[in-house]
């Protein structure tokens, strides 16, 4: 079969994803399908030769990118061809790491050999330096090859030790593959150990601070955010309120100055003034803005709070008197600007 034949046929098969299951897949050709999984399905060309071909063309461009990153070593399939969902490579034959441990041991030998997987997998410039064990082939000369390595690239986050090889391996055999590690690279073996205790601990502290909270989790909010509630404290709803307009009002009078052409640093230097100068209002200033001629002396004692809310309503006020006085006049300008303006242009400058 040529390469527009193979191409031909491989164009016939589809691929459909799967909501966490294996794809599901139409095939009309006379092609042999040898196996499939959550991204594609593998059908086989000749003797040495198969094609992958994918449900989503995204997973085709990532495993053939980690693909070609390996090309230069010999724990990869070696790639033929490709298509938009499809990559035709090399045939991996030899028996997978999860059959293999199921009648033989794990050598200190094979041990070392997956060590050199990892660390292929770091030089090769793999984001997951890591696999599972039904994805590695060990093959008739003693080496090892690798499928099924689209994962291991464009990854922003990983974990920081071969988690997934660890937990395919089992607990005897996780085990026992630590030991070796630890035999022939002690420095290694401490840092899984760091990262897998960190992982523990994250674990734990998951578990402390959500699964056990949750449960009363409304009654601990309610009673957590009583300190954000206002509204029903005057004082500290006018004081909130207060310094909501007077950000409001510092904001929109830059707005409008600048758009008259002012220098900006010296608008917020007045407006700063100005504010300076609110807020240092006496309760004489107040009283008589709001028609009181009284004495205050003894009135304050026992009315603080009351004064203290007044304050807050007067300066509001007094502040928005001043937003909408700058505002009349910022538009004034803006209309005698754009009045300026040919006719023609008008409708574009707003």
């Amino acid at each position: 079969m040529n390469d527009k034949e193979i191409a031909r046929q491989l164009k016939k098969i589809k691929v459909i994803n799967q909501e966490q299951a294996d794809v599901e897949v139409k095939n009309p050709t006379s092609l042999t399908m040898i196996g499939k999984g959550r991204q594609g399905a593998v059908f086989q060309i000749d003797e040495n030769t198969c094609a992958k071909v994918y449900g989503n063309p995204e997973d085709c461009e990532r495993e053939h990118y980690a693909l070609s990153l390996g090309q230069k070593t010999n724990l990869f399939p070696r790639i033929y061809g490709k298509g938009q969902n499809y990559i035709v490579m090399e045939m991996v034959r030899g028996i997978d790491l999860r059959e293999y441990l199921q009648s033989q041991p794990l050598t200190k030998e094979l041990s070392f050999k997956l060590i050199e997987m990892l660390v292929t997998f770091q030089q090769v410039g793999f984001d997951r330096i890591d696999h599972h064990k039904r994805q590695i082939y060990l093959q008739q000369d003693g080496t090892l090859k690798v499928i099924d390595v689209g994962r291991t690239v464009w990854r922003d986050r990983t974990y920081p030790y071969p988690r997934k090889l660890l937990t395919s391996l089992g607990e005897e055999y996780k085990t026992l593959f630590l030991s070796h590690v630890q035999e022939m690279n002690p420095k290694l073996y401490a840092e899984w150990q760091h990262y897998m205790a960190m992982e523990a601990s994250a674990r734990q502290m998951f578990e402390t601070l959500f699964s056990k909270r949750l449960k009363n989790a409304k009654d601990i909010a309610i009673q957590l955010a009583e300190p954000l509630l206002t509204v029903g404290d005057q004082g500290k709803h006018y004081a909130k309120l207060e310094g909501l307009v007077r950000k409001v009002f510092k904001e929109e009078w830059i707005k409008v100055l600048v758009a008259q052409g002012r220098d900006p640093e010296k608008v917020k230097k007045k407006i700063d003034v100005f504010m300076e100068k609110q807020e240092g209002m006496g309760w004489e200033e107040i009283d008589q803005k709001n028609g009181n001629q009284l004495d205050c002396s003894k009135k304050r004692q026992k009315q603080s709070k009351k004064k203290a809310s007044l304050k807050q309503k007067m300066l509001i006020e007094d502040v928005m008197k001043n937003v909408n006085k700058l505002l009349n006049e910022g538009n004034k300008k803006k209309r005698e600007t754009l009045t300026s303006y040919p006719a023609i242009y008008r409708t574009k400058v707003k």
